[in-house]
């Protein structure tokens, strides 16, 4: 809830007696009949190579935002911005006469006008539009915050977006190249014959990743339902069905932390091509990578909170067991023994407390590079040849058994895409299902369940495939240089503030 005690109350009630003022005086403070002809971004081209007054030579209806106002007795220059960018105009009362002035005097910072006029240079060679006449299109109730100070408040930017978005043209910019960013993906994918497709966002079994979900209930079908934490089984249900490139850019639910990193609610991209195989996807990745990057920034070259990321060379791919050694100075002979892992991983303050005793080797690892080599991977990196015990879902490499034919992305210390050749062996993907579910941990409130209608599928055949998740958020936060995922989320969830 928006609180009144942000604006003084006698502010609010200056507003309100102008208000009231406007409506005794028959004016409409919501009126919905004008319609504009140009936007501020329009104007440019009619101006472009000619000087002065050429207020005669056409005339153009705009509408906006006000958002200042100076005021000269008959006279005022205000400042008004729409979705393109801000222009200035001039009004005189003798242009748009004497009634249409008072009205306009009552008017205030934040609301939206129309104009029609033509356009001239100031002194300063700024061009301006000499209003021949001016309409209030909608009235703002609440003052906008003080233009010198802005909207600084991290906390209320995320709660009150729409204030952010008025007052910060930067935070407008970073929402445009989120979206530039999406189509870039959507038109490399298109390009490459992938189709695009919807999946249930309700699932009557929550799969595709190891989180703990979002459970609501159907009514009328009795049942219990899940919010989805991924779209995975039901895109390679469709690999199945013969659609062999396929791709969602999905909202995902888990019901887990929230920091700089996670939301509850987050955007994905899961794309899955027949007849290619994880290393495929590692070079699509580097050119898709590189094609945002342009369509977005302009250069292969990105700056990401003081560190200059390059999406132009070839990017760095070391199997996970190596950069346990080269960068985390693991010795490689304590890969052999359980005990002697679990051991060095506690002089590094990495504790699995209760569970030491149940935990394989392959978590061991895995929690290991978490800590102690993933803050270190600042340049594009692809890990590889993940232990198949955190990979239920890959296929198992044909040479090392105990490893997947899987990789993770890693950008700026922090995981961006996880993709693998797909398992498509339906006795061994039902083995690991029952293996995951009974090595359940203890406190674990991840539903892990069998889907049978998945294992079904596969057992009509799915040909050779490879899959890969990339995590919108995360991607947008590097593209726009953002610190927190909040930045590029235009309604994070936040806890509730109380009434006023």
């Amino acid at each position: 809830m928006i609180q009144t005690k942000d604006v003084p109350k006698d502010v609010i009630e200056k507003r309100k007696e102008k208000i009231l003022a406007l409506q005794e005086s028959g004016v409409e403070l919501f009126p919905n009949d004008y319609r504009a002809s140009h936007t501020v971004q329009d104007i440019q081209p009619l101006v472009e190579g000619k000087t002065g007054d050429i207020s005669q030579d056409f005339s153009v209806s705009v509408a906006g935002r006000m958002m200042a106002v100076n005021l000269f007795g008959k006279s005022a220059f205000i400042r008004f911005k729409d979705r393109t960018g801000q222009l200035q105009a001039y009004i005189r009362a003798d242009k748009v006469g004497a009634s249409a002035y008072a009205v306009f005097k009552k008017l205030d910072i934040g609301d939206f006008v129309g104009m029609t006029g033509g356009l001239f240079q100031t002194k300063t060679g700024e061009w301006t539009l000499l209003a021949d006449s001016i309409q209030l299109l909608s009235k703002s109730m609440r003052p906008l915050p003080e233009k010198f100070h802005g909207l600084k408040d991290p906390e209320k930017r995320y709660r009150q977006r729409y204030l952010d978005l008025i007052m910060n043209g930067d935070v407008r910019e970073l929402f445009v190249n989120r979206s530039k960013m999406i189509q870039a993906i959507r038109t490399f994918l298109l390009n490459r014959d992938f189709l695009e497709v919807e999946t249930p966002m309700m699932q009557p079994l929550p799969g595709g990743a190891d989180a703990r979900p979002f459970k609501t209930y159907h009514n009328s079908l009795n049942m219990d339902l899940f919010l989805r934490i991924a779209p995975e089984l039901y895109l390679k249900r469709l690999i199945t069905g013969g659609f062999e490139r396929v791709f969602e850019i999905n909202r995902n639910f888990r019901n887990e932390g929230i920091s700089t990193r996670h939301n509850p609610e987050f955007t994905m991209l899961e794309f899955y091509q027949a007849y290619a195989t994880y290393e495929d996807l590692m070079m699509m990745t580097e050119e898709m990578f590189r094609a945002v990057a342009f369509q977005v920034t302009g250069s292969a070259q990105i700056v990401y909170q003081g560190e200059t990321i390059d999406f132009g060379e070839t990017w760095r791919r070391m199997p996970m067991l190596e950069s346990l050694e080269k960068i985390a100075g693991v010795d490689p002979a304590l890969f052999d023994s359980r005990e002697k892992l679990l051991n060095f991983a506690e002089t590094k303050g990495v504790s699995f407390g209760s569970q030491s005793g149940e935990i394989g080797i392959g978590k061991i690892m895995t929690k290991l590079f978490d800590v102690l080599v993933e803050p270190n991977l600042i340049q594009p990196t692809f890990i590889t040849t993940y232990p198949i015990e955190v990979s239920p879902l890959s296929r198992r490499n044909s040479r090392q058994p105990e490893f997947a034919d899987r990789f993770e992305l890693f950008i700026a210390g922090r995981e961006i895409a996880n993709g693998f050749s797909e398992l498509n062996d339906p006795e061994d993907q039902k083995n690991r299902f029952v293996e995951q579910l009974n090595h359940k941990e203890p406190g674990d409130e991840t539903p892990h369940m069998i889907d049978e209608d998945y294992i079904t599928a596969l057992e009509y055949g799915m040909p050779p495939t490879a899959g890969e998740g990339i995590g919108i958020d995360r991607l947008a936060m590097l593209l726009t240089d953002s610190p927190s995922i909040r930045d590029v989320i235009l309604f994070p969830h936040m806890k509730p503030t109380e009434k006023s």
